[in-house]
């Protein structure tokens, strides 16, 4: 099952628009109530000042100009500006330009063309990871999509998934002890901070709460996450 959120990812640096990244593959819930529930439940649980730009990350959804008005609108209402949009469908990116906003590549790729190669230091993964799939980042890691049991992801530094995790994750796997794991729904066979170790908890998650693991005194704790992305941090 993929993520059924939008997740919003701060700007890398200040005076530029972050992202507004809606779910891969596109599902059942209207761009408009996704992009709405992202940015009402960021400005309830972050504390960080609100960002007044956001590009739009739209991937394979296929959205008309009469769509994307009301995103734009839905936006507005929180005081933030549609910046841009980026997406594979090239009918979207039409509706864009007859909006009058710019266009680029896929989000992947425009995070990797706007960051010097040795400044990259987030990894962006759009889809399911399965059984037996295993995935690596040098720096942080921001898994669009569940990770499901049998899967493994790690990273030198945060771990995130917009999703569902339920099987292996590693955070701080190069000795940071202040990374973190984040997740939607944070179930997973077994958790890793650095060298601290723990299993994933058996109660069932708290209804629409993204949660976050982070290493207090060696030991793994639990607590309720801000679903906002520092793609600078």
């Amino acid at each position: 099952m993929a993520a059924t959120h939008a997740v919003l990812c701060r700007a890398r640096w200040e005076g530029t628009p972050g992202w507004l990244v809606l779910p891969e593959p596109p599902g059942p819930s209207p761009a408009t109530q996704l992009v709405e529930r992202a940015l009402s439940q960021a400005r309830l649980l972050s504390k960080d000042t609100f960002p007044a730009a956001l590009s739009l990350a739209t991937g394979s959804w296929r959205l008309d100009v009469h769509t994307l008005r009301a995103v734009a609108e839905r936006m507005a209402a929180h005081g933030v500006n549609l910046a841009g949009l980026a997406g594979e469908d090239p009918r979207t990116r039409t509706a864009a330009a007859a909006l009058g906003l710019p266009t680029t590549a896929p989000l992947a790729a425009s995070l990797q063309a706007a960051t010097p190669a040795a400044e990259q230091g987030v990894t962006v993964h759009q889809g399911t990871l399965r059984a037996g799939d295993h995935l690596e980042a040098a720096g942080s890691l921001l898994v669009l999509g569940d990770v499901n049991p049998g899967a493994r992801v790690s990273a030198g530094g945060d771990v995130r998934v917009w999703g569902r995790l339920r099987g292996t994750a590693h955070a701080g796997c190069q000795g940071d002890r202040s990374a973190r794991i984040v997740a939607l729904q944070l179930r997973p066979l077994q958790l890793r901070i650095a060298d601290a170790v723990a299993r994933g908890p058996e109660d069932q998650p708290p209804p629409g709460l993204a949660e976050q693991a982070v290493l207090e005194n060696g030991v793994i704790q639990l607590q309720p996450a801000d679903p906002v992305w520092p793609i600078g941090g």
